[in-house]
This record gives C-alpha cells, sequence and structure tokens, in this order.
C-alpha cells in the first residue's frame, strides 16, 4: 500500500477556498468595473472604489489562487496585515498605515537597467498587464520574530528576469525604493542610507518562490505593504522584501542593501530565515504570530528549504543567515 506523507506547506484540500468561489468573485468585480450590476453593487465600498477608478488595475483581482503554495497554518486576519507594517521612509514605529496614504502612486514609472539587451522605462500599469498573475499564500517571517501567513497576489519575478533579458554577465539584481521627499518623512532622518536598496543573485530572483507582489487579500496592495509593486522571498527575513521598487537594475557587482550598509554585522546580504542562528540581540528559534501572539518554532529557510536549500550549496564560508 502506498503511503503519502503530506509535505509542511500542504493543507487538506477542504480547507482550499473553491475555484467556483474565486471565478465568481472575479467575474462579479469585473461587472462592478464595467458598471453593469447597478446602484446596488456600488454601494459597497470596494464597489465605490472602482466605480471612482481609484485603481486602474482593480479588475485584475482577485487571481486565481496556485494551491501550489498554501502552508499548514491559519492566513493572518487581514486588519493586522494592513496595519502593523515596516516601512522606514513613513517612520520607524509599526504603525505608519495613515502615513503611508501621501505617497503618490500613479504615475509609476519602473525603470530596469544595468546589464540588459535594453534599458527599459515602462508604467506601472503596462508592466502589470504584461506579467501573469496569480495569488500564493506564503509565511512570512520579519528579522524581529513575528510572523504572518499572508495571500499575496503577484506574478514570479523570473518572468520579470526574462521581459528584461539580461545579458549574460548580470549575476545580480538590485532594487530601489520610491524616495519621495514631499511625503515620506522619514527620509529625512539623514543618518540612514538613502535609498532603500536591496538585492538577490540571479539564481535567487529565478527561483519558483521568488515574486513581485501587486496585491495582498484579493485586492491591489496598499500603500503601507508596498504599493504598487514589492518583493516577496518567503525564505528569507522580511527586511529583505523591498517595497515600492522603482527600479530594478541588473549587474556583475553585488549590491550592499540598506540594513548592509547600516549594520553589516546584524543584517547581511543573504538574510535566510535560520532558528538555530540568531540575531546579536535575540534568538530566532521562535516566532511570534501576528494574529494569536502564540509563540511557534521557527523553520529552517521558514519552511521552504526543499525549495531553495540547492541555492546555497558549496557556501559554507557565506553568512547565510543573518
Amino acid at each position: 500500500m502506498l503511503i503519502r506523507r503530506k509535505k509542511g506547506w500542504e493543507i487538506a484540500e477542504r480547507d482550499v477556498t473553491p475555484e467556483s468561489v474565486y471565478k465568481n468573485r472575479r467575474q462579479f468585480l469585473k461587472g462592478i468595473a464595467a458598471g453593469s450590476i447597478g446602484a446596488a453593487a456600488t454601494s459597497l465600498p470596494f464597489g465605490r472604489a472602482l466605480a471612482q477608478g481609484s485603481d486602474p488595475t482593480a479588475d485584475l483581482y482577485p487571481a486565481m489562487r496556485n494551491p501550489a503554495y498554501v502552508v499548514d497554518r491559519a492566513i493572518t486576519d487581514k486588519s493586522k496585515a494592513l496595519t502593523y507594517n515596516n516601512f522606514y521612509e513613513f517612520g520607524s514605529h509599526k504603525f505608519i498605515s495613515d502615513a503611508a496614504q501621501a505617497m503618490k502612486i500613479r504615475p509609476w514609472t519602473v525603470k530596469i537597467d544595468g546589464m540588459v539587451e535594453k534599458p527599459i522605462e515602462i508604467d506601472f500599469e503596462d508592466l502589470v498587464r504584461k506579467m501573469p498573475l496569480e495569488e500564493r499564500v506564503y509565511r512570512f517571517r520579519c528579522v524581529e520574530a513575528w510572523a504572518m501567513t499572508v495571500p499575496w497576489t503577484g506574478f514570479p519575478m523570473k518572468a520579470l528576469v526574462d521581459y528584461a533579458k539580461p545579458l549574460s554577465g548580470a549575476k545580480y539584481i538590485e532594487m530601489q525604493t520610491a524616495e519621495q521627499k514631499d511625503t515620506m518623512p522619514g527620509l529625512r532622518q539623514f543618518w540612514y542610507p538613502w535609498p532603500y536598496i536591496e538585492g538577490l543573485t540571479i539564481s535567487e530572483a529565478t527561483n519558483e518562490l521568488a515574486m513581485i507582489a501587486t496585491g495582498i487579500y484579493g485586492e491591489p496592495l496598499p500603500k503601507q505593504n508596498g504599493a504598487p509593486l514589492r518583493l516577496i522571498t518567503p525564505w528569507k527575513y522580511g527586511f529583505k522584501n523591498v517595497k515600492s521598487i522603482v527600479r530594478f537594475t541588473f549587474t556583475d557587482k553585488r549590491p550592499v542593501s540598506f540594513w548592509e550598509q547600516l549594520n553589516d554585522g546584524e543584517y547581511g546580504f543573504w538574510a535566510n530565515v535560520n532558528p538555530k542562528v540568531p540575531h546579536p540581540r535575540w534568538s530566532q528559534a521562535q516566532e511570534r504570530l501576528l494574529t494569536t501572539g502564540d509563540e511557534v518554532p521557527t523553520q529552517l529557510y521558514n519552511g521552504y528549504e526543499e525549495y531553495v536549500a540547492d541555492l546555497y550549496k558549496g557556501m559554507e564560508d557565506e553568512k547565510l543567515f543573518m
């Protein structure tokens, strides 16, 4: 008799939202956007937002959920995930969601440059409509030891790499957050090495888990969560997941990231999750779930070892977990 063992990220099929529900909801939202459902629909807050044209990409959500990426714990309450945020451009505390509403996200130009066949400048709306959107449920682990489980909408970062057509000598991708001095009060804190920079190797960026998120909880990404597009690498600590990206630069030199510039003794380039490697000021063996406050054991690579461990073979001399 064949006995099948579930992988750590799998849940029972009965717990997955039925495909028909997602399809019907998407059709309903398209109807609202087209003005075909009438006053009853536009009386809903989300319906009003679409009717007012507040987000020209709203018709893309919700995207179909990819069942290959699920986890064995409950999705974090939306209210928590949308109000407990790190975004140092708006403040060094967790409750920046109100302040972040000042950020201007239309128009939003994305630059792709460096070692590519041809540098590109493209409007966000044009870029996102060229990409294969889907929803994935991922664990999210902050270096501060709190954790969430989030349904992100976006596209594989590999699709962006393919679109950019990097030259053969490109080994890394450097990403930069927007700098809006008129909307981001944190930029006045001159002791930080602005702009916020992060980087990945090409092999990390083209790993199947690496994702560029444009939405969350079936809706376009809110400003405090990194609108209109941000990086998601679920096997790494959250500070690697650069927000509100305006530039992707392909290069043969390893980028020096924001936190690495600030304190390379505590925050390294790789930042992979490992319960056995403590932060200099606290243990990483446990993590606190944001919804319940429960503490649970941290998993190596945040539970994604089978996807990413091969990326780091032969790199024993690198500080992979800080």
